[in-house]
């Protein structure tokens, strides 16, 4: 199970700055399997498609490309921290360690 979830906010903290390295955004999508999730408006590359039903001119495509799950940090209130889980209220829960608030 990873800490963090699809509609997170992330910050981008390895790689190049081509890829997006200090980058912030949303998490659209996350690949258990493999340990990649896809940031919206982060790691972008261009893709050429030939004219289809669903796209009639083709082109060139730009859309994101995954990350590794370990080169994102979750943010919380503008600075990334880490995630830890802790029993509220026999619920368990997410909490940024950083403060103690508790995210869900």
């Amino acid at each position: 199970m990873t800490k963090i979830k699809v509609g997170d906010t992330v910050r981008v903290m390895t790689g190049s700055t081509e890829k997006g390295k200090g980058k912030e955004g949303k998490v659209t999508k996350i690949d258990h399997k493999n340990g990649k999730v896809l940031v919206e408006g982060v790691n972008m590359i261009k893709r050429h498609s030939k004219p289809s039903a669903q796209n009639q001119t083709g082109g060139i495509v730009e859309k994101e490309a995954p990350i590794d799950i370990s080169n994102v940090m979750y943010v919380h209130k503008g600075k990334p921290t880490r995630i830890g889980f802790k029993e509220v209220d026999g619920k368990k829960v997410r909490f940024a360690k950083s403060t103690g608030d508790v995210i869900d």
